[in-house]
């Protein structure tokens, strides 16, 4: 326990919180946190930051509402929407990764252009509400974010062909400030396999190897979410950095081929990796209808199978159709969290889940990125 003390103090901003080896949490005056298990997640959310794995307000903006900030304004409550201001700060959300999606419709340069389109989305996003967001590029800023009351803003890329087959792309996107990359969608890339696509063989070709070599390098997460079981395997014997399933549930509980089975599962502790769990029901459930208990069912399964260090929420808020009963949008992921309080949850684990566990992974993978650019130069390798 002391161990895992040490880590979580060195990976989460904790501001007004002390740490002691029960795994329990009080204010940095010695009061108790409140017993109810509300009040307690909203406590715990207060002293550590949230930082959910994946919303497409982005897109939702762009090709649902078709609007812009002039004529849609955050600030108030938006019924068309799962997310607005008033409801992350009602959730206590310390941090976001944006999804900057296009559709697996639009390839190539058309693909390239529409990813540059939505990061700069999210910036024009920041730019207008500087008092509630603040653009994040390194675990570092989303502590320096939650440190002034702000939701760090993350941007990750949903799918491979955002970057069109080209390392240069994806060094362009990453400076451009995505963070993370889905290395599929629901189409398979030229060199990795989806699991909604057609069987490839290798599921991860070679330049599919230096994809995530180069993102290593770079800095840039590897996300597992969206691609092949099979693929996910090949991932995870080349990488050299933590990966996330930014928004993934349990393959056990919803036979869904877009959740993580119990082998991959198992490999995450030493990859040092998160599974972020998606509230859709058919990933939850595998039906229509599902309930915020069920979402919690997917983490207790992953806490029990490799421990509390290897979770995260990852609502899909606004990229979905339906959610679960209690997770209606982005102010329900206190009753989340209240729910894992009374599941007997320390403090701790809660800590880790909601937001210190990505924290760690971005810090091994910046650090991963700094040994690797110290020794090595940029890749030209192509398909």
């Amino acid at each position: 326990m002391v161990v895992f003390v040490v880590l979580v103090v060195s990976v989460i901003v904790a501001p007004l919180v002390y740490w002691v080896s029960t795994g329990t949490a009080s204010s940095s005056g010695g009061t108790p946190l409140p017993t109810d298990p509300l009040q307690r997640a909203i406590a715990l959310q207060e002293m550590y930051p949230l930082i959910d794995g994946h919303n497409d307000l982005p897109y939702s903006l762009r090709w649902i509402l078709k609007t812009n900030f002039s004529s849609t304004d955050l600030r108030l409550w938006q019924p068309d929407l799962m997310t607005d201001i008033p409801r992350l700060r009602a959730g206590r959300v310390g941090g976001q990764f944006w999804s900057v999606y296009v559709s697996c419709a639009l390839q190539g340069a058309d693909a390239v252009q529409t990813t540059l389109e939505q990061i700069d989305l999210v910036k024009r996003m920041v730019a207008v509400y500087p008092d509630t967001f603040a653009v994040a590029l390194s675990s570092a800023d989303v502590r320096t974010a939650f440190k002034q009351g702000k939701i760090a803003s993350l941007m990750g890329m949903e799918g491979g062909h955002s970057m069109h087959n080209s390392l240069g792309a994806l060094r362009g996107l990453f400076d451009a400030g995505a963070r993370y990359m889905t290395l599929t969608h629901s189409c398979n890339t030229a060199w990795a396999q989806s699991s909604a696509g057609p069987t490839m063989d290798p599921p991860l070709t070679a330049f599919g190897v230096e994809v995530v070599h180069e993102m290593n390098r770079l800095g840039m997460i590897v996300d597992m979410s969206h691609i092949a079981h099979t693929t996910m395997r090949k991932v995870l014997d080349v990488t050299k950095a933590p990966v996330i399933f930014s928004h993934s549930s349990v393959f056990s509980i919803c036979k869904n081929q877009r959740n993580v089975p119990d082998d991959v599962i198992q490999r995450i502790p030493a990859n040092g990796g998160v599974i972020m769990v998606n509230f859709w029901p058919s990933f939850v459930s595998c039906s229509s209808n599902a309930t915020l208990s069920q979402v919690a069912d997917h983490i207790e399964y992953l806490r029990n199978s490799v421990g509390a260090d290897y979770i995260g929420y990852g609502s899909d808020f606004d990229g979905i159709p339906t959610v679960p009963k209690g997770l209606e949008d982005v102010s329900k992921y206190v009753e989340l969290t209240a729910e894992l309080v009374r599941r007997r949850f320390t403090d701790l684990e809660i800590a880790a889940i909601v937001g210190g566990n990505v924290l760690r992974v971005m810090e091994r993978v910046e650090e991963v990125a700094k040994e690797l650019q110290s020794k090595e130069v940029p890749s030209d390798a192509h398909p």
